[in-house]
Parts: structure tokens; C-alpha cells; sequence
């Protein structure tokens, strides 16, 4: 089945671009795409199963994996680890994909990793997360804590204040992330001075803001998942707390939610990730240019957006080099196997699984993009036991 990605309405149609087809032939492989096209995370997962379907039509136009295009089957995770539980089964033992490009929180990720454990599958994970965790059937593409996390909080401890308030959404990513800040903070000699979670979807935070002006924090550490950060940051700006008061430093949202949260709101706020529209690479350009032309001019990339798109590639390249699409094979393969990718050279750590990758830190303008403003000297080796970091231990 070929994907005609370039004739997408993006998203209204992302549902609708790919069926299961019955017949399996002799020329065509089945992938699977797991991604929350509804519900509270469909702002952040629709545009990252886009960048996927890109790759996967520029891989089918030039030839395909091994002689055969690649067929899609793509499940909605509806934003609930239990739909997603369910539809990784399905791709895994009705569909006999022989691989998956999904997820986005770590909830969905845990719920679906026994699974592919069990069936001994292959799952390419696209968002950076919480770390402690290195499984032989997951590919991580995004950044490990200390290739967002721990910099991130080193970055804004030197330039902006030691005092910092955590917000975060209610489930394992931020709650281990600010386990992680708190020893951090400790180790730095600075403070907690609030700690909060909501639920996915909240859309009240005034009570919060009130707990945040009461204390004055240096810097909000925002690890709010999904379209709650659409009511968090309006209702700070209707505060009064603008950047210049309180930065704020996220890590889950990235331009595709400055879009949809309204630059205004965000403008002079931080992100750390470790892939900006504004990198500068021929490769970027290359990429920014195809994503503009499948899906709109007005249309945004961002860090999970492109390490989507690079899991495809990778996988590709990893089957290439196997000769089959043998999990086991294509596994091993993929160790230390490297890749131009927009963001830069990125390469498969071949003991984690997880990717090298720069670190960078971006300050939002006034036109929605995130200007960089510091970034690692070289890629940074993937440490997600944070093994190398003495205040780390017993984490």
C-alpha cells in the first residue's frame, strides 16, 4: 500500500490515511503506527504519526525496505494506556506488524512495553521521558533525563535562580522527572519551593498561580503533558506573570503547542529539547522544506515531530543492514548505527538503545519559533540510569 502523504489535510485526515488492507502480499511489510489521535494528547501526537507517514513515503518512493513498500496499519491510542494495552496487542498478535512507531507518554509507553517484551516486538519511541529504564524491545529516540533534564536545570540554576516550583501532569514522566530536579536542586544547593500535579485534560490552574506568586519562585519547571498547557499558560498571562517576572523552562511541549497555546502567551518562555525548527542544517532545511510541502506551509516541526521521523529512517537503514526484518536482527543492526539526521549526526548507543544527541535550550520569539540560546558542545552520550552522576545515586 503506498501513502500519499503530500495530499494530506493535515490532521482532519490523519485518521483516515491509512486502512489495514486484507490481503498481505509478497511485495509489501506491515509497520504499525500507535499514536493518540484523539483525546487530550491528540495536539501533540497527530503531527508526530504525520512526520512518521512522511518518512515512510519517501522511504516507499525511493524503493521501499528490502524490495517491499511498506504497508501501514495505524491504531488511535485515544490518549488512555489502556486503549493503548489494547491496540499494541492487536498490532502485535492479529496484525503481525514487524515493527511499531508510537506512543508519547510513559504511561502508554509501560502499558505497551510488557507486550512487546512478550511477543518479542519492536517499538520506536519518539519523546523524551523519565529515564531508568533501557529495554532490548524499544528503540528510544528521544532524550534521555540527562540530555534534557539534568542540563536543563544545570542552564537555568546559573541564569536564572536556584529556587525553583514544579508543575507537572499526574503520571510517572514528571513525577520521576522532579524526583530527579529535586536531588538535583539539593546537589546544587538549591530549593523546591512547590511541587504540584494535575490530571490530563485539567483546564483550572488559577489556584496554582496563586501558590507561585505567593512563593516567587527563580524559574516554574513545567512538565504539564497534552492541551492542559493551553489553560496553564493563558491563565498565567492573565495573572501578570510574564517571562521577564517568572520563566518558565517546559519540557513536553515544543512548536507545534506554541501554535495551539498562542505565541503570545509564551513568548520569552524556555524549552530545552534537543531538535528546534531553527537548527541549523543543510538536513533540517531539507526536512522543514518536505514537511512544509506534505502538509502546509503554515505547518510547524518540532522535536518529537522529527525524532518520529527519523525512527523511520533509522528502522529502514537497520533492516538494510540486517538483510531482514528479523527483530532480533534488525536489533542488533541497529547498534551504533548512525544517521544525518535534521538535528545533527545522532547514533544508536549500542548498550541502551537509546540515541546520542545534542542538548539544546531555546528562548520562544515573538514568531513562535524557539531561538536557541545555548546548546552541548558535542552529542551526549545517553545516561538513562544516570549512572554518572554521583547526587543521582539511589534514585
Amino acid at each position: 500500500m503506498k501513502i500519499c502523504v503530500a495530499s494530506v489535510v493535515f490532521f482532519m485526515m490523519i485518521a483516515g490515511l491509512c486502512a489495514c488492507t486484507e490481503n498481505k502480499t509478497e511485495s509489501t511489510v506491515k509497520v504499525g503506527l500507535l499514536h493518540s489521535l484523539t483525546g487530550t494528547m491528540a495536539i501533540s501526537e497527530e503531527p508526530v504519526c504525520a512526520a512518521e507517514l512522511l518518512a515512510i513515503e519517501e522511504i516507499n518512493q525511493a524503493g521501499g525496505v528490502l524490495g517491499k513498500q511498506i504497508e501501514v496499519i495505524q491504531e488511535d491510542g485515544e490518549s488512555e494506556a489502556s486503549v493503548f494495552e489494547k491496540k499494541a496487542r492487536k498490532l502485535l498478535y492479529e496484525d503481525d506488524v514487524v515493527t511499531v512507531f508510537g506512543c508519547w507518554t510513559s504511561d502508554s509507553r509501560k502499558a505497551v512495553k510488557p507486550l512487546f517484551e512478550e511477543k518479542y516486538g519492536l517499538l520506536w519511541y519518539p519523546v523524551q521521558y523519565e529515564g531508568f529504564e533501557a529495554s532490548p524491545n524499544i528503540m528510544y529516540m528521544g532524550a534521555a533525563p540527562n540530555q534534557q533534564v539534568v542540563p536543563a536545570i544545570d542552564f537555568c540554576a546559573e541564569n536564572y535562580g536556584k529556587r525553583m516550583f514544579l508543575l507537572g501532569s499526574d503520571y510517572v514522566f514528571p513525577q520521576t522527572a522532579n524526583k530527579i530536579i529535586k536531588a538535583q536542586l539539593s546537589h546544587l544547593g538549591g530549593e523546591c519551593v512547590g511541587e504540584e500535579y494535575t490530571p490530563f485534560g485539567q483546564d483550572e490552574y488559577k489556584e496554582i498561580i496563586e501558590k507561585i506568586k505567593d512563593v516567587k519562585p527563580d524559574v516554574i519547571v513545567n512538565t504539564l503533558n497534552g492541551d492542559s498547557n493551553i489553560a496553564f499558560f493563558r491563565q498565567l498571562y492573565e495573572e501578570g506573570i510574564r517571562a521577564r517576572d517568572i520563566p518558565v523552562i517546559s519540557f513536553s511541549i515544543a512548536e507545534q503547542e506554541i501554535e495551539r497555546i498562542g505565541i503570545q502567551y509564551l513568548q520569552g518562555h524556555l524549552l530545552a529539547w534537543n531538535y528546534f525548527e531553527t537548527t541549523d542544517t543543510y538536513d533540517n532545511r531539507l526536512f522543514i522544506s518536505k514537511y512544509k510541502k506534505a502538509f502546509g506551509l503554515g505547518k510547524v516541526t518540532g522535536d518529537p515531530i522529527e525524532a518520529g521521523y527519523i525512527a523511520v529512517h533509522l528502522w529502514a537503514k537497520a533492516c538494510e543492514k540486517a538483510g531482514t526484518f528479523d527483530v532480533e536482527a534488525v536489533r542488533i543492526a541497529a547498534k551504533n548505527l548512525s544517521y544525518d539526521a535534521p538535528e545533527g549526526k545522532v547514533m544508536i548507543d549500542g548498550g541502551n538503545q537509546h540515541l546520542c544527541k545534542t542538548v539544546r535550550i531555546g528562548k520562544i520569539s515573538g514568531n513562535g519559533m524557539a531561538l536557541e540560546i545555548w546548546s552541548s558542545a558535542s552529542t551526549v552520550k545517553p545516561d538513562p540510569y544516570l549512572s554518572t552522576y554521583a547526587w543521582a545515586r539511589g534514585l
